[in-house]
């Protein structure tokens, strides 16, 4: 039968709800070339995730962020105040930037959890946050982070894409195009959204903005199938749907050879070819049912409450194992936004999380991981310390100064970095703006930020986009 006899229109609808579409626009290619130049004087033809060799010897070769959405309480978890402490209930005399003034007060609130030293390194954090505290030999502390856009969505784009609005590209999608993949039969970027819904921002939070659709994330779902259509039609046998396969392919390779340069039609292609090694592949690395029950208690799947998050840490754990890029795990809509009910809400929120987040540090570690996995903990802002809300208590938005951790990557272990004043309101000693932190993780994946570049017809864009960036030095191994 010759190839225009049959409809490539049909062969595309008859596959659109398939697994070919959950792979789109995912190019892997079999045969990838292990050099790139330092700086590409041309934009290239052709888009790919061909494993790519950065300019100098990395540190990191995977990272794993962990979105705490809503803006965790520093001062109640890993930047103890002693000055808040004494000053508690009384009047704060200085300025501060409320974000909702009509339930404002000037009462500083000190949180009523103890605090205590851990590790040789002796950091000082919450008993909210016991499992950090078991991992904080391995942790660089930073206590002086600075978005000061004091909006969720504003300070979500800051700290995902570099500035405070939306459409451009995300983290991981970057550290995607610029390093492409190592693994041939997953997606380089996946997300492992929340059963409690998307995040803030929904799909921005993993957005290619403007480069190439095929650096986005592709989404893992958080129950079962996690992600649909692994499987053939019951009904198909598999050396059936193998030639039908074929057949679609050679009709879209003469197509394409017919329209040399249309890139969406080549990437479709290769999803087609990701596709059915994802059949395989993609079920192997969710299968948490093949890890040791010791592995699974550590990650608290035997607990109601931490079986849920420990299922997506220790499919983390599986993905870059497996050599995927970038993996993020989102909390769901405003999890740690503590307008009010603080006193209930923060406990409820650090032990769904907290223990499985340190059971994946501990795992990376013990494989020989943690020092090619870049680990990254925080959400897009802090809280002040004043109460919101006197009737319920809880703590506003503070973008000015808070607190993130990361481990492993190249980043030093049992190490503080930066300070807000006394009552932890501001950063006021080496302080981290969200372009600094892009710099920096960059950096430890060999990347210099100056040069990672995508050519656009307003000019040249980046992450961090002309911003006076700077890389972190003091918190680098």
């Amino acid at each position: 039968m010759a190839l225009h006899s049959a409809s490539r229109r049909h062969f595309l609808a008859t596959q659109a709800t398939s697994i070919g579409a959950t792979a789109l626009a995912w190019m892997l290619h079999q045969d990838g070339a292990f050099a790139a130049p330092k700086k590409p004087e041309t934009q290239p033809a052709v888009f790919d995730l061909k494993a790519k060799s950065p300019a100098r010897e990395p540190q990191a070769k995977a990272m794993i962020s962990f979105q705490m959405q809503g803006g965790p309480s520093h001062l109640d978890l890993c930047d103890r105040k002693t000055e808040l402490e004494k000053h508690h209930l009384q009047n704060f005399k200085g300025d501060i930037k409320y974000d909702n003034a009509a339930e404002a007060s000037a009462k500083l609130f000190a949180g009523p959890w103890q605090w205590s030293k851990h590790g040789d390194c002796g950091m000082e954090l919450s008993s909210l946050v016991p499992g950090l505290a078991s991992i904080a030999d391995d942790v660089t502390l930073i206590r002086s982070m600075h978005t000061g856009v004091n909006n969720h969505g504003q300070s979500i784009f800051a700290l995902s894409s570099g500035r405070p609005f939306a459409g451009r590209p995300s983290l991981g999608s970057w550290l995607t195009y610029g390093l492409g993949s190592a693994n041939e039969n997953l997606p380089a970027y996946l997300v492992l959204t929340d059963p409690g819904g998307l995040p803030v921002e929904g799909i921005y939070n993993w957005t290619n903005g403007w480069l190439p659709s095929l650096y986005q994330g592709t989404v893992i779902r958080p129950k079962e199938p996690r992600i649909l259509n692994l499987d053939p039609p019951p009904n198909m046998p598999v050396s059936a749907q193998s030639r039908f396969l074929s057949l679609l392919n050679d009709i879209n390779r003469e197509h394409l050879q017919e329209h040399p340069g249309e890139q969406d039609l080549s990437a479709r292609i290769a999803s087609y070819e990701l596709a059915a090694r994802m059949q395989t592949a993609a079920k192997e690395a969710l299968d948490i049912s093949q890890e040791t029950e010791a592995t699974q208690a550590a990650y608290g799947l035997n607990n109601p409450t931490t079986k849920e998050y420990g299922s997506r840490c220790l499919i983390a754990r599986r993905l870059v194992e497996r050599g995927v890029r970038f993996v993020q795990i989102c909390t769901g809509n405003q999890t740690w936004d503590h307008h009010g009910n603080i006193l209930k809400s923060l406990p409820a929120a650090c032990q769904r999380t907290d223990g499985p987040i340190a059971a994946l540090v501990k795992d990376l570690r013990q494989r020989g991981l943690l020092d090619s996995t870049l680990v990254h903990w925080g959400g897009e802002m802090g809280r002040l310390p004043v109460i919101q809300n006197e009737k319920n208590i809880g703590r506003d938005h503070n973008t000015y100064g808070f607190s993130i951790w990361m481990a492993g990557g190249g980043v030093k272990g049992g190490h503080i970095h930066g300070e807000t004043d006394e009552f932890g309101h501001k950063a006021v000693r080496d302080i981290v703006n969200h372009y600094d932190f892009h710099a920096t993780v960059l950096h430890l994946f060999g990347i210099d930020h100056r040069e990672l570049l995508f050519a656009r017809p307003t000019g040249e864009g980046s992450l961090v986009d002309g911003q006076a960036a700077r890389v972190v030095t003091e918190i680098l191994q």
